[in-house]
């Protein structure tokens, strides 16, 4: 089984002018600019990937590039959730043909099924491939919280199910998993703003929207953390804050794609019904990434 430690990036996807295409060229811009700033992996067609708006091909080709260009340098994890457990089982059994080093399955969304049914729906996927997965609980985009409970049945039932990234934005809840399951669960931190205090009590890294611009520094911030150098760890983390916090002024991916198309890696270019970021809350988000980064 693969060691899942450090920083992960919740990769974007860049498109075309009129958004009609995957630009890939900007794709292998992104990912070179993530080796290059040390991160330990790369999680391509999760939610910052706007997974949603992509066609299976699409998709498919995303994961391939990432990996291809990825190979022998850092993991990858490729996102493969759907609220269709066929469709993660045919996304999942395809990206671990394609090489990805582990599959990311996120809660089924919009049709909020019981505890039962998220058990058998994560259960039926670890069982359709040998790789490692990772769930993806974010009970505020998907309306439905995966249960402790729960989690420990799906542990029972599939060995191959190894950690979670946790977006539920508490803390207690990384506690309780920590006390329940111990190392038998990796837990990420699935919020940038909390990955210091998930790390303080077992966490073993992030996944991370904010280090698709600032790699090095979320990185360094994940590294000093995970070393247990408590002072630096938390002047790193706390002189990214207010990037963290700006990255959210409106929903994930709008603030992100237009840091990175400040920084000249792909355009502020996203598909319906996501649309780009006011012109205020630009002007907030690279206000906070020229502070993080003292470059504007």
């Amino acid at each position: 089984m693969m060691k899942l430690e450090g920083t992960y990036t919740a990769i974007a996807t860049p498109f075309s002018a009129d958004a009609k295409s995957v630009d890939f060229e900007a794709l292998d811009a992104l990912v070179d600019h993530q080796i290059k700033g040390g991160v330990t992996g790369l999680v391509p067609c999760g939610t910052t990937g706007e997974s949603p708006t992509l066609s299976h091909a699409e998709q498919r080709e995303v994961i391939a590039r990432t990996i291809t260009k990825a190979k022998g340098k850092v993991q990858v994890i490729a996102g493969t959730g759907s609220y269709s457990t066929d469709d993660a089982i045919e996304k999942s059994q395809h990206a671990e043909k394609a090489g990805a080093d582990a599959v990311m399955v996120v809660v089924p969304y919009y049709n909020k099924p019981t505890q039962e049914g998220l058990v058998r729906h994560f259960v039926a996927v670890a069982k359709s491939v040998r790789c490692p997965i990772v769930i993806y609980n974010i009970p505020g985009r998907t309306g439905i919280d995966l249960s402790v409970d729960a989690m420990a049945r799906i542990l029972d039932a599939a060995p191959n199910v190894v950690a979670t990234k946790e977006a539920t934005g508490n803390v207690i809840r990384a506690e309780q998993l920590a006390v329940r399951f111990g190392d038998r669960l990796t837990v990420l931190s699935g919020d940038d703003s909390l990955t210091l205090p998930m790390i303080a009590v077992g966490a073993k890294g992030v996944i991370s929207v904010a280090s698709n611009v600032v790699p090095a520094e979320v990185s360094r911030a994940t590294a000093l953390a995970l070393a247990g150098d408590l002072a630096p760890a938390r002047a790193a983390h706390l002189k990214l804050l207010p990037l963290f916090e700006a990255l959210f002024i409106e929903a994930n991916p709008g603030p992100i794609k237009a840091a990175l198309a400040h920084r000249g890696i792909g355009r502020d270019v996203l598909r319906l019904p996501m649309a780009p970021v006011t012109e205020a809350t630009k002007a907030k988000v690279l206000a906070a990434l020229e502070a993080a980064t003292g470059a504007r």
